[in-house]
């Protein structure tokens, strides 16, 4: 029952975490993989700032769901 638990909430984890990180626009322009980037980082604000929370907040459930399957005895 347990199991079955963490092995979603890994998966749904995952998953959101992978869509947090991809819908990140830091230094997304064409330019910028060719080293061209002629953008000026600045803090993170409003959205971009609650989407870096969340993907942070997302990781650490994704690890402590991986470590309490490794370290939950399985009944």
């Amino acid at each position: 029952m347990v199991g079955t638990v963490l092995q979603y909430s890994m998966v749904i984890s995952a998953v959101l975490m992978i869509a947090a990180i991809i819908l990140q626009q830091r230094g997304a322009s064409l330019g910028a993989g060719f080293g061209g980037s002629g953008e000026l980082y600045t803090a993170r604000r409003g959205l971009d700032k609650s989407l870096f929370e969340a993907t942070i907040v997302l990781a650490v459930i994704f690890i402590m769901s991986i470590l309490a399957m490794i370290f939950l005895p399985s009944a």
